[in-house]
């Protein structure tokens, strides 16, 4: 991973990812060290942003949310500026779960989690498409997630 950590840190690291309710006690365990030290080291890695924070995984298939779109982006103006309000304009629009700047023939990608196709081309046409400076989209549609929110 990084020179900064050593083999308790990276165990430490994947423990909690797997599980970021374990016990202070458990984690010691599993890393073979004894609590104190654990606790030490869980703190030093939160504290130096290795760790961001602890959520629960929601399944949003469970929840209604099983439709999944990437959409390529080109927008018309890249400077700064128009940079700036188009990621504050994704921030603000729940729909997007991703949305990443990338170096080739569009601008930026985005995974946008939908009920449905119907629901897909509303966020699309109302929202997506309205975002600042957004020329145009492009979109693949997911059938099948074979792998989703690995390390």
């Amino acid at each position: 991973m990084t020179d900064d950590l050593d083999t308790y840190d990276t165990a430490i690291l994947k423990a909690v990812s797997a599980n970021g309710r374990i016990t202070v006690t458990d984690l010691a365990e599993i890393i073979n060290l004894s609590k104190s030290p654990t606790q030490t080291r869980l703190r030093r890695l939160e504290k130096d942003g290795y760790i961001r924070g602890y959520t629960a995984q929601l399944n949003p298939v469970k929840l209604g949310l099983a439709h999944i779109a990437f959409v390529e982006v080109k927008l018309d103006d890249t400077r700064e500026l128009a940079l700036r309000a188009f990621n504050e304009a994704v921030l603000a629009t729940p729909e997007i779960e991703q949305c990443h700047m990338i170096a080739g023939k569009f601008d930026y990608l985005m995974k946008v989690r939908t009920t449905d196709m119907r629901s897909y081309r509303r966020i699309l046409g109302e929202q997506v498409s309205a975002l600042p400076h957004v020329a145009h989209t492009s979109t693949h549609v997911v059938m099948e997630a074979v792998k989703e929110d690995a390390l």
